[in-house]
């Protein structure tokens, strides 16, 4: 009897142990199919899987076969990625809300929701991207700028860890990024004079290891001392105005073993009035590359200096292979599409991926900066002879501040080569405003009015070339496309606000395949085997920035219903 109790522990504790997530196993999530452990399908953020059961020829047997509500009155936008892993799919929901479910049925294992105090200040929504996993845990961050880490099979609170004051507008939207054992993450609030930074924790403890500030003239640390200052102060930003200088890296990051950099994206400055901050304002609106043991910056490359369009730089970076180097792209909001070298962050190559682009004419390939349209900039109202000293001269600029490409991620295909990017074609009025630093109140100084360029469509996902520039092809949408891309071997995916989760031919585009989901789809879908059977899933729920910040576009899509739910398919026999 003994003996059989022994073994019966020893194989309890080894099933354990091998449903618990590895650092091996993180490292190979791209290759596997068999589950989904990280934001981006992969630390390279390629979403791309090799699986290929569901393709063109048998797409038309594609239906739902399970979809949970996450309930009550907490709608809102659902931007969450799911992760999958050991038969359970984990997926967070708007006003910092996670749930744990059978990956198979959709039953509810249990949920936990985050108690909010009064007074959080989210620019964009209550939204939440996703979590990581590690070891036994699930690991997501709050609207109230916290870090919390669950036990996968009971939801139990195991840490709980503060990134900041909430009520100085500091917040936390995106999924974080686990990289050779820790746990890195950003921070939000970028419209409300928040100091950026990158930092990583012990995930098993939530204890830091290292921080990195995104705005110079800041103390970075490393096991508690201190590690440098970020950059030179007063180098590129006068006075005091790197106190207040935005730079928040909201979007999340991604990592390459082959380079052992995590990159991260920073946002726009503060304020948006760039005549506030003369100079380039490093590190905001920039491509970061970041030694993950030390926190050390290795490289930068910044999109767009002196960023005066909100133009934020947060936009994923993508490593992949390129006539046999490691490169990296960026389809950055302002409209242009980078490719970086990976290692060093050479710029290789930069072209427009929108049809109208106004505040500048190029990018230099030679000196990576941009060639600017100095009547395109927004007046500065404080300018000798302003007849309205309360407002600035009012400039047309395309894109929008809501960007060519938004938080929505793209996708990269090894097999045909080629990124798939949702983007939208809009434009906008923008004017400068007089604007003083008040913590936990907007630091914008900036009014603006977004407006549709053509009447036909706004959003579109475009097949690009990183070598040439060129579109392969493009499926036009209505309404703007605020929703990520995945792609397998032979098919893309991607969801539209009017509720539709979609599939094209990856070497094509011809539409193949569309399921109504009764709510907008603003959120990646995934991919994953389990059995004989390949799985697609994907969050539904209308929200984010557009509704809220949109303008005549807000207008144009308010018929859309908010909604808040998981859907998954599969294949028909």
């Amino acid at each position: 009897m003994k003996r059989k109790l022994l073994s019966i522990l020893v194989m309890a504790a080894t099933a354990h142990v091998g449903a618990q997530v590895t650092d091996a196993m993180i490292s190979n999530d791209a290759a596997s199919t068999g589950d989904v452990l990280s934001w981006g399908m992969g630390t390279q953020g390629q979403r791309y899987s090799p699986l290929s059961d569901i393709n063109p020829k048998t797409i038309s047997r594609l239906v739902p076969v399970w979809s949970m509500s996450f309930g009550g009155e907490k709608q809102r936008g659902q931007e969450s990625q799911p992760l999958v892993h050991n038969g359970k799919m984990f997926v967070t929901a708007s006003y910092s809300r996670i749930f744990a479910l059978d990956a198979k049925t959709g039953a509810k294992l249990w949920k936990y929701e985050h108690r909010l105090p009064e007074g959080i200040m989210p620019c964009c929504d209550v939204v939440n991207r996703g979590a990581a996993l590690y070891d036994n845990l699930v690991i997501f961050g709050t609207l109230d700028a916290q870090l919390v880490a669950l036990d996968q099979n009971t939801g139990k609170v195991v840490w709980r860890e503060k990134i900041d004051d909430y009520s100085a507008g500091y917040s936390y939207t995106a999924a974080p990024l686990i990289a050779e054992g820790l746990l890195i993450t950003g921070l939000s609030g970028g419209e409300f004079g928040v100091v950026g930074r990158v930092e990583a924790r012990d995930p098993k403890t939530g204890k830091m290891v290292w921080s990195r500030p995104t705005v110079e003239g800041h103390m970075g640390f490393l096991n508690g001392k201190e590690n440098g200052i970020t950059g030179t102060t007063n180098a590129t930003w006068p006075g005091e105005t790197w106190k207040t200088g935005g730079a928040a890296p909201w979007l999340g990051g991604s990592y390459d073993a082959k380079t052992g950099l995590a990159y991260f994206g920073t946002s726009n400055p503060g304020p948006w009035n760039s005549h506030v901050r003369k100079g380039d304002n490093l590190y905001s609106a920039s491509t970061l590359a970041i030694d993950v043991k030390t926190g050390k910056i290795v490289w930068s490359y910044q999109s767009t200096p002196n960023d005066g369009w909100d133009y934020d730089g947060v936009n994923e970076f993508i490593t992949f292979d390129m006539d046999g180097k490691r490169m990296g792209a960026k389809a950055d909001r302002n409209g242009f599409f980078y490719v970086n070298d990976a290692a060093t962050g050479k710029l290789v190559n930069a072209f427009p991926f929108v049809k109208k682009v106004t505040w500048a004419t190029s990018i230099d390939l030679k000196t990576g900066r941009p060639n600017f349209v100095a009547d395109n900039r927004p007046g500065d109202p404080s300018a000798p002879g302003n007849a309205d000293a309360t407002k600035g001269k009012s400039v047309f600029s395309a894109p929008g501040f809501l960007g060519g490409k938004n938080q929505m991620p793209m996708a990269y295909s090894p097999k045909t080569g080629l990124f798939y990017v949702p983007t939208n074609e809009w434009g906008m009025d923008i004017w400068n405003e007089p604007i003083a630093y008040k913590k936990g109140a907007a630091f914008l100084g900036a009014g603006f009015t977004i407006r549709p360029l053509f009447d036909d469509h706004i959003g579109s996902l475009r097949a690009i070339d990183p070598k040439t520039g060129k579109v392969a092809w493009e499926v036009k949408n209505t309404a703007p496309l605020w929703g990520g891309v995945m792609t397998t071997a032979d098919l893309v995916f991607w969801g539209t606000p009017e509720g539709f989760l979609k599939a094209a031919d990856a070497k094509t585009g011809k539409v193949v395949w569309q399921f109504q989901t009764g709510s907008g789809v603003v959120a990646p879908p995934i991919t994953w085997k389990e059995g004989n059977d390949q799985y697609i899933s994907v969050v539904s729920g209308w929200g984010g920035a557009v509704p809220l910040w949109g303008g005549e576009v807000a207008k144009k899509v308010n018929m859309l219903e908010q909604g808040g739910s998981v859907w998954t398919f599969k294949l028909i026999k």
